[in-house]
């Protein structure tokens, strides 16, 4: 059975920039699951609110390894400082994970 793509709140691939498409298909697309649904509804949520210095800082960030950015995320990793701030603060929260039950 093929499981249906996730989504979160945001805008459809289409109406993306060809940068904030391929974004967000590497937010959604990490490896496992429960990273997906970190990542890539933290992207659908809050991509169309960020500078382009954030999305810059976003771009770079999903390149590192997803247990990285979910233990910045939860709080069990420290954050080095190239990423330290506004986004990861607010990746910290979590409030924005809509997982489909």
């Amino acid at each position: 059975m093929k499981r249906a793509a996730p989504t979160c709140i945001g805008a459809a691939m289409t109406a993306l920039s060809p940068r904030l498409a391929r974004l967000k298909f590497r937010s959604w697309h990490r490896g496992t699951r429960e990273a997906d649904y970190m990542i890539g509804c933290f992207f659908d949520r809050f991509h169309d609110q960020w500078s382009e210095a954030e999305i810059d800082l976003f771009e770079r960030m999903i390149e590192e390894e997803d247990v990285d950015i979910m233990g910045w995320a939860l709080g069990t990793l420290s954050i080095p400082e190239e990423y330290r701030g506004a986004l990861v603060d607010r990746m910290m929260k979590l409030d924005y994970v809509d997982i489909p039950r």
